[in-house]
């Protein structure tokens, strides 16, 4: 694949290693039972093209439906919406709510798709 970065992420992204996995760690993570996955896209997304064993809050929703989250505060977090943008602000609130181990999946499901699990749809909004 042409046009990534050196994290093997889209052209042009810039890549926050202090609360972002790239996809390719995250498989590795996900496949290794050290972490768990927060969907925080919203239910029609979900139904388009999800990652199996994900929980579903979407973000609206997060801030007060966080305690369905079935770990421990220290626990290893993967936080996964379309491109990665909600969540970084999903990582970001679960951080400032005392979870100290959460982390955007950066480029999200739509990166996934194309770089980790092509079976995984790709979707417009």
């Amino acid at each position: 694949m042409t046009g990534q970065t050196p994290e093997g992420l889209p052209a042009g992204y810039t890549f926050h290693e202090d609360f972002e996995v790239t996809p390719d760690h995250a498989r590795s993570l996900l496949d290794a039972g050290e972490a768990i996955l927060l969907d925080v896209r919203q239910p029609f997304e979900h139904e388009a093209a999800r990652i199996e064993g994900a929980t579903l809050i979407p973000l609206p929703e997060l801030e007060q439906r966080h305690d369905e989250l079935d770990v421990e505060a220290d626990e290893r977090v993967l936080v996964l919406c379309h491109h990665g943008v909600r969540s970084v602000k999903a990582a970001l609130m679960l951080r400032a709510l005392g979870y100290t181990n959460v982390w955007s999946i950066a480029a999200g499901i739509d990166w996934w798709s194309q770089r980790v699990d092509p079976a995984v749809p790709r979707y417009t909004k």
